[in-house]
């Protein structure tokens, strides 16, 4: 099972370094609590969402949540929190039935992106 996490993981990173970002306005930070449902689990979802995020330099983090959801949070411009939900939307390998976002206040000692487990 590991050499398939570890060629699954390979062709996540390789997908998510591929999509072309569009040029982005500049615009004031934001931060966003989004809730993925649907058969977003054990299908690279996190490690997607991760690696674009670093790529768009939003900060926040995103987990799996025991339900089968995947929550994040995400701060940064609008705009490309926007684009980073249609993106884990129109993956061919997860299923995302529903998505729950809600605007949470700016937290101002947030450096980076990670996966929390």
């Amino acid at each position: 099972m590991h050499v398939l996490k570890k060629l699954r993981d390979g062709y996540v990173i390789w997908h998510a370094n591929s999509i072309k970002l569009p040029p982005f306005t500049s615009a004031n930070r934001i931060r966003k609590k989004i809730v993925f449902s649907g058969r977003v689990q054990k299908v690279g979802f996190r490690l997607e969402l991760f690696r674009i995020a670093e790529r768009l330099s939003l900060t926040g983090w995103v987990r799996n949540l025991k339900d089968g959801s995947v929550e994040a949070e995400m701060q940064g411009e609008e705009s490309k929190i926007n684009f980073l939900v249609n993106c884990m939307q129109s993956l061919k390998r997860a299923s995302v039935k529903k998505v729950n976002i809600i605007e949470v206040p700016v937290t101002e000692d947030d450096e980076n992106f990670k996966i929390v487990r």
